[in-house]
């Protein structure tokens, strides 16, 4: 004989009322402000529009978006070339060898880069004479040319590191399978252990290009004209304050289109990890 239980009469236990603690104040109470803030600025911006402004310094804030998008590319690249032999010296077990890459990192990320800029642009008007002797000086007398060194020589600093922290992420397993399939390290290295650590550097990657472009900024102050120089030299002819507030937008939205483009080469690149 069979037995079914009879219906449950009882209801089910209420949901839990949110309580407003004081967390949740707190955060309803920024998230407001920051909204009042994004509104007040969209407000001055399309309250204060001169079309006779933007005609006239518009070329120059375009010519400017060009220069910074030349100048972090550029640093970017010849910094990529730089990290190899860092990483491979941060890697390395020679104490000589390890020492001069981990005191090139150590300075680089440990010193502010308007403070390396300085030192290159202004320091090497100390040596003109032997700049001229060996042919150098129409290279350090250029502020462009002394931006692109600094940034390349910081940026190498931060992706050695990268680079150097990756292969290490790797699998010690990966060296003895190479081993044992008789690869020399060399290949090893470039085909094996390379592209597993690059996967791994891919986000912090992102995150230096990102903190390049907003620290090209500096390369104004030593006279280069990029997208802060031109915004510098706007601001001088009209004292307009919104000319700052456009030049943050534009490094705002180039972040934010740099940012979607690395992730989806991040998820086309991962897509294997995924599955």
């Amino acid at each position: 004989m069979t037995y079914v239980d009879a219906p449950s009469t009882e209801r089910p236990p209420a949901a839990a009322r949110r309580r407003w603690t004081a967390a949740r104040v707190t955060g309803l109470l920024l998230m407001a402000l920051w909204a009042l803030l994004g509104l007040s600025i969209v407000y001055m911006l399309v309250a204060g529009y001169d079309p006779e402004k933007i005609a006239r310094y518009g070329p120059r804030i375009l010519n400017g978006i060009w220069v910074t998008l030349h100048l972090v590319v550029l640093s970017i690249l010849l910094g990529a070339v730089i990290s190899i032999p860092v990483a491979i010296g941060r890697l390395s077990h020679n104490p000589i060898i390890g020492g001069i890459a981990f005191g090139y990192s150590y300075f680089f990320r440990g010193t502010p880069l308007l403070a390396q800029t300085f030192l290159v642009y202004y320091g090497a008007g100390q040596f003109t004479a032997a700049l001229k002797a060996v042919g150098l000086w129409m290279f350090f007398r250029d502020a462009y040319f002394c931006a692109v060194l600094t940034f390349s020589l910081n940026t190498a600093a931060y992706q050695a590191e990268i680079l150097a922290g990756a292969i290490r992420a790797v699998p010690s397993g990966q060296w003895q399978a190479a081993d044992s399939l008789g690869l020399r390290p060399f290949t090893t290295m470039f085909k094996i252990i390379l592209p597993q650590a690059l996967i791994t550097a891919l986000r912090p990657y992102g995150n230096e290009v990102i903190l390049m472009i907003k620290a090209s900024a500096i390369a104004s102050i030593i006279t280069v004209l990029d997208l802060m120089g031109q915004t510098r030299y706007a601001f001088s002819k009209t004292y307009d304050l919104q000319i700052y507030i456009w030049a943050a937008v534009i490094y705002l939205i180039t972040v934010e289109v740099l940012r979607r483009l690395w992730e989806m080469m991040e998820r086309r690149l991962t897509r294997h990890l995924r599955r």
